[in-house]
């Protein structure tokens, strides 16, 4: 049993494969936090503290105070100071204290009301504890679902109103996790558009320190992943703790460590851009946050979550060999027509590509960014005979077929607004703000969605749709709705995003052969939620291959590999930058972005001779196990490799950053490579025992622009 309730302690042991979490009920009222750290069966007693200033009930030592009490659960109001789980405001004041009533242990899990959700397995289990606030007429449950062969724990809550009166939910953080030390460094991910997840390390210190998203979206500038380790922690030694959180919209992460130095970790949804009223007899599901514990490094906390990812987030289409694209928008931009296409699609598949995708500029009046969105119906001056005739002759020439899509956006020169100015996002007697020419559609109103799967549904009627890049290219302002009263428009956020989510669910019922690939200008929506809903995520606009390179090295902390859409882009008819982009891009799932009709003979052989190699070792990236040698923040080159889980098969990249002076790596050591086998490299034919690639290669650098390394082992 991964879950256990000690009766005479009242303390609950939740045990992972390498990892333990405990707490028990003090007072017959706190859920007190005992433990999260390497599994073990000596778990600590209860240690008090008093502390001058700190408020407690009544009859109780004074050391018990809910403001130095490591907690599950902590209450705006309830006496504790520190940042809070949840707030609820029924009567005016905020103030609420949940009380311990119950708890259930099950197997398997719930859904999440419209939400998605880590998938259970035979092994999963998940720990109900209810809390009751008769005061505000509340029942809270709390869950904790755990993945034990991954060592991952989910969090999620649920808010049921059992009063009389209308309850207001302020602050709603479904993961909190109180530790005894503040020795720790943060690693968070920032960035901007085409510049996403850079990588960022700094020591914790007294007060709040935050990642968060204010956009209606994950976002480019604050990915939601954050993790917690010790100072000297590398990728194989010292302690961690990972977090995520399985949404898409606007959050908040919170570390703040007290006067006592102990931290505090809450995820979920913070109070800007969130409210939700509960009526008598309604409830209210939280997104769910995850956490993970390493006590061998942070390369042992990157494994649980992509092995977590991989098991129980990403659809089972992304497990299957990814279709390798030719994009058209690099290409071509707005400029395509039925004629041109069928031409990159002959060549395309005569090159050796899965598939063509159709990017933006198909649809409506969409000639350029200023006009069309909305408009979900085929150009007929580009397509003449029609999108299914097109598509017909694309798949004629023996190659699959995808279309780009943005359903979430609408331009205020298209035949949708003129007709629907309210189905946008606004607020009343204010001039709604435009990014990129574009107004946010309320996905939160029910006949927006009906008018996007009616139009959708019939222009895609009868077509045979292979893949759907789906993007959203800005963030939300001027956030009001037509179709919610006053005193929920602070709702329309977390509406939004469930919206969004039956739409996909919709996409993917109604197109059950097509794969999806979301994007969001890029990275972003780079995040859980969004991984959930397709096979890949488009990582970042910026196709640089050495901007590339930092960014997919920081991806690859939080999310594996098979989730990061990486392409080749303009290679200029320069063998040795196709060469360098390409080693570059293969450190996920490999596409590219060219105009294949102006590509000389001997750069299509090239790409050619580059998918066929791709697809020998495509299933390391997308199923192996990766092991960062040389992040390159750290360094003037980057070293990882892909492992099978057997070490039968290995894949060492080592790419040069720009203006790299070294003539030589780091020993580059494998240590996933058996060191009973011998293993020979595929490129050079050379052999190798595993104890020799254990113990490590140092490989010289060019130290020239656009030089990059790529050896493939395979053991006899």
């Amino acid at each position: 049993m991964s879950i256990r309730f000690n009766k005479q302690k009242k303390q609950f042991v939740i045990n992972t494969k390498h990892t333990t979490y405990a707490f028990e009920v003090v007072m017959d009222r706190y859920l007190y936090h005992t433990y999260y750290g390497k599994r073990t069966s000596v778990l600590p007693e209860p240690a008090y503290q008093l502390i001058s200033f700190a408020p407690y009930i009544a009859g109780y030592d004074e050391s018990r105070s809910p403001d130095v009490l490591p907690q599950e659960c902590s209450f705006y109001g309830s006496g504790d100071f520190r940042p809070n789980a949840l707030r609820l405001s029924g009567d005016g004041t905020g103030v609420s204290d949940f009380v311990y009533h119950s708890y259930r242990i099950y197997k398997g899990r719930t859904a999440l009301d419209g939400l998605p959700a880590a998938r259970a397995d035979e092994h999963t289990q998940t720990l109900e504890i209810t809390l009751k606030d008769d005061v505000c007429g509340c029942c809270l449950k709390l869950y904790y679902t755990v993945f034990a062969d991954v060592d991952v724990i989910s969090r999620y809550m649920v808010i049921e109103n059992v009063g009389d009166g209308k309850v207001k939910i302020e602050k709603c953080m479904p993961l909190m996790l109180d530790l005894g030390r503040s020795d720790l460094d943060m690693i968070s991910l920032y960035g901007s558009h085409c510049r996403e997840l850079n990588y960022q390390r700094v020591p914790l210190h007294h007060g709040t320190q935050s990642v968060y998203s204010k956009r209606g979206a994950s976002s480019h500038q604050y990915n939601p992943f954050v993790a917690l380790c010790s100072h000297t922690a590398t990728q194989e030694k010292g302690e961690v703790y990972g977090f995520n959180f399985v949404y898409s919209g606007s959050f908040l992460d919170e570390i703040d460590v007290d006067q006592r130095g102990h931290t505090r970790v809450l995820i979920g949804l913070g109070s800007d851009c969130f409210s939700y009223t509960l009526g008598c007899g309604e409830r209210f599901c939280s997104p769910e946050a995850i956490m993970t514990y390493s006590s061998a490094g942070i390369g042992k906390m990157t494994q649980n979550m992509h092995d977590f990812i991989r098991a129980h987030i990403l659809p089972p289409a992304a497990l299957a060999p990814h279709p390798v694209v030719l994009n058209t928008w690099e290409a071509c931009y707005f400029d395509i027509d039925e004629q041109r296409l069928v031409q990159f699609a002959k060549q395309a598949a005569q090159t050796g590509f899965d598939m063509l995708v159709m990017d933006d500029g198909w649809f409506g009046m969409r000639n350029h960014n200023r006009a069309g969105l909305g408009d979900w119906y085929e150009n007929k001056q580009k397509f003449p005979d029609g999108l299914a005739s097109f598509v017909a002759k694309i798949k004629a020439e023996g190659i699959k077929f995808g279309i780009w899509v943005e359903p979430e956006m609408v331009n205020p020169d298209s035949e949708l607004y003129r007709a629907h100015p309210e189905w946008a996002l606004r607020v009343n007697g204010r001039e709604p703000l435009r990014s990129r020419h574009q107004l946010v559609l309320d996905m939160s109103n029910p006949d927006v969605l009906d008018y996007l799967t009616e139009q959708f549904d019939r222009t895609f009627q009868g077509i045979e749709i292979d893949y759907f890049k789906w993007d959203m290219n800005r963030h939300m302002s001027n956030v009001g709705s037509s179709v919610l009263e006053a005193d929920k428009q602070g709702e329309i956020f977390f509406r939004y995003m469930r919206g969004v989510y039956r739409l996909f669910d919709w996409f993917a019922a109604r197109f059950p052969n097509a794969v999806i690939e979301t994007c969001s200008g890029g990275g972003g929506r780079y995040d859980l939620g969004m991984m959930q809903q397709g096979i890949q995520i488009w990582t970042s606009d910026n196709t640089n291959p050495y901007d590339r390179t930092m960014i997919q090295a920081s991806a690859l902390i939080a999310y594996p590999a098979a989730t990061m859409s990486c392409h080749v882009s303009n290679p200029h008819e320069n063998l040795r930058s196709l060469d360098y982009r390409y080693k570059v891009a293969v450190g996920g799932m490999l596409g590219y972005e060219l105009n294949i009709l102006n590509m000389s003979e001997e750069v299509k052989r090239e790409i050619a001779a580059q998918i066929t190699q791709y697809k020998s070792f495509e299933h390391l990236m997308r199923a192996g196990n990766y092991y960062c040698l040389a992040a390159p923040h750290a360094y003037d080159y980057s070293a990882y490799y892909y492992a099978a889980s057997d070490g039968t098969e290995l894949l060492l990249t080592v790419i040069e950053k720009a203006g790299n002076k070294k003539t030589k790596t780091k020993r580059l050591k494998m240590k996933a490579a058996n060191p009973a086998k011998t293993y020979i490299e595929c490129q050079s034919n050379a052999q190798y025992s595993g104890a020799e690639l254990r113990a490590g290669l140092v490989i010289d650098l060019a130290c020239e622009q656009d030089s990059a390394h790529l050896l493939h082992f395979k053991a006899l």
